[in-house]
């Protein structure tokens, strides 16, 4: 299907009105109809991908947002009634029965019926609203800037400071950033009253007496519940935070510090330079081909061809929206990754986080619809997690030096023990919070920190500071832009922690399982698709105990190297 671009509502109204009309007399005209309906989805997600794209690379171009938020105020409400009538139209047809007979087909209309059950006309405004405040967002993150020295660094590049050895710096220049911050604070903390409000509204318009509740169904959460998620908080807190206090009391030592202050968390206990995997953004790029390479030759091929068709977008600058994302181009049939490199390790694992998506993009390519390759979180984070693990099979193209190697496979691996409470911490947050909508800010407020206290180390020293711990929720802008999109990754980093197990057991076999995994799609369930990786969709007490003792035991691993090395 060939549709002029840029789309317009006009244009896209005819083609889902010929959709609709159209009457199939057999089960070859149904599936016919199918992929018409699924190439004018990936017209239409191409379409928004790219404006999306361009905003936020430059959030500063006003010809970029205003491309975007006519998407999103105009030309998707014009859409949203269309698209539900397409629903009802397929799962309706007298041909639906026998093609569910297929799973991957069952999966897909299961989808379809979540998202007609979900479809109230008076929430298309608020949901083109509640889109146009995420932007607002983006572009106040992505406006925040400090002075260093005479020079101007984005919060990213900033950041970088923090994990210099000289105290009085780190102090100065995370001081500048908190203060930066907290001009926005007030502008924030309405910001996200109005979006509690409007998405609360939403839940209720459909149904539903909580927004998490709403959120649960069009998220497509049929292998878990949201008891199931607070298991996962309970266990965090019991089996992953003490091994975090240890590791922040070891590092509270070697630094030989009475109190540890917020600046004092990303420097090298042992007063070591911070590691410096690459310069630039071309030289990062060069040296993950390599790394990619080592780990399978495929997982390079990749990444080349998205050099070559220039569908990268690595370094920080001023005006660049925050974060990172990879984002799939439905329609081409490959991905754009967009991140925020500044030349330190998290660089590293972001590139190869996001080139595990990418990756993930290339292995659905194959698939017949659109729908088959629109992945939940819960898988498509597995991909990018797992690729996080097993990419430091060729970590040695960014480390040279054994060293600072085995240095850097240390620091992500700690670095997991330090994600997952946080995780646990966002997630739990957002559950209170859409449990309780008429909530006050002060009333959040707390919230946060009994839950900072509850996944906290307790060993932090905010004193003078205490609106930074408050409001640094601020910063999580799935909180802000995909509510309720987050405890994914812990679920993902549990199932990425177990496809490197099996890798170091059998190589050849774990990453074959993995690939098969992502081949799926969303053609089998998420269960499903973790079995055929060789893991376990699994989050109980006793599984993240066994992944998590053997996490330390490669942790313990690497440590005895780094003193036979000294």
């Amino acid at each position: 299907m060939i549709i002029e671009k840029p789309l317009t509502a006009a244009a896209l109204i005819e083609h889902f009105n010929r959709l609709i009309a159209f009457e199939a007399s057999s089960k070859e005209d149904f599936a016919s109809w199918l992929k018409e309906i699924s190439d004018l989805e990936s017209s239409v997600s191409e379409d928004l991908a790219w404006r999306y794209i361009r905003m936020t690379c430059d959030t500063s171009n006003k010809e970029h947002e205003a491309a975007y938020l006519d998407f999103v105020q105009n030309i998707q409400p014009e859409l949203a009634p269309l698209e539900d009538k397409l629903n009802r139209k397929v799962v309706e047809s007298p041909f639906a029965k026998e093609a569910e007979q297929d799973e991957a087909v069952r999966i897909y209309f299961r989808s379809l019926r979540g998202a007609i059950e979900l479809y109230r006309e008076e929430n298309i405004p608020i949901q083109a609203e509640l889109q146009t405040l995420a932007q607002e967002y983006s572009s106040i993150q992505g406006a925040m800037s400090v002075d260093i020295d005479g020079q101007t660094y984005t919060m990213q590049q900033a950041s970088n400071f923090l994990l210099r050895t000289d105290r009085a710096l780190r102090e100065n220049v995370w001081t500048a950033m908190n203060e930066r911050r907290q001009q926005d604070t007030e502008k924030l903390e309405s910001l996200f009253d109005t979006m509690v409000q409007k998405r609360h509204q939403m839940a209720l318009n459909a149904g539903f007496n909580s927004y998490r509740d709403y959120m649960f169904k069009a998220l497509g959460r049929y292998d878990y519940t949201a008891e199931d998620c607070k298991q996962f908080h309970a266990a965090i807190e019991t089996h992953v935070v003490p091994l975090l206090k240890k590791i922040t009391q070891k590092h509270k030592e070697q630094l030989q510090l009475e109190a540890l202050k917020p600046w004092d968390t990303s420097v090298d206990p042992l007063g070591r330079e911070p590691l410096k995997p690459f310069t630039n953004g071309e030289d990062l790029l060069h040296k993950s081909l390599d790394c990619l390479r080592k780990t399978d030759v495929f997982f390079a091929e990749c990444l080349q061809t998205m050099q070559q068709k220039k569908l990268l977008d690595l370094e920080s600058r001023l005006g660049k929206a925050p974060g990172g994302y990879n984002y799939p181009l439905a329609e081409t049939n490959l991905p754009f990754i967009f991140m925020n490199a500044s030349g330190n390790l998290r660089d590293v694992e972001t590139l190869v986080h996001e080139g595990g998506h990418a990756v993930h993009s290339f292995l659905m390519a194959p698939l017949h619809l659109n729908a088959f390759k629109n992945t939940p979180s819960e898988v498509a984070e597995l991909a990018s997690m797992s690729m996080e693990l097993i990419s430091m099979k060729g970590w040695d193209a960014y480390f040279s030096n054994t060293e600072e190697l085995k240095r850097a496979k240390t620091e992500q691996l700690e670095g997991i023990i330090g994600t997952l409470p946080w995780i646990a911490q966002v997630d739990a947050f957002q559950h209170w919070i859409y449990e309780n909508p008429g909530h006050s800010q002060e009333e959040r407020k707390a919230q946060w920190l009994q839950l900072a206290a509850r996944f906290g180390t307790g060993m932090m020293d905010y004193n003078g500071y205490e609106n930074a711990l408050a409001y640094s929720w601020h910063k999580q802008l799935h909180i802000f832009e995909v509510p309720f999109y987050y405890v994914e990754y812990g679920f993902a980093q549990l199932g990425a922690l177990g496809v490197w197990k099996n890798c170091n057991a059998n190589e050849t076999a774990g990453l074959q399982a993995y690939k098969e995994a992502l081949k799926l799609g969303y053609t089998r369930s998420i269960p499903e698709i973790y079995r055929t990786a060789g893991i376990q969709f699994d989050f109980s007490a006793n599984y993240i105990q066994s992944l998590f003792a053997f996490l330390e035991s490669e942790l313990y691993a690497l440590e005895s190297e780094l003193h036979t090395l000294e």
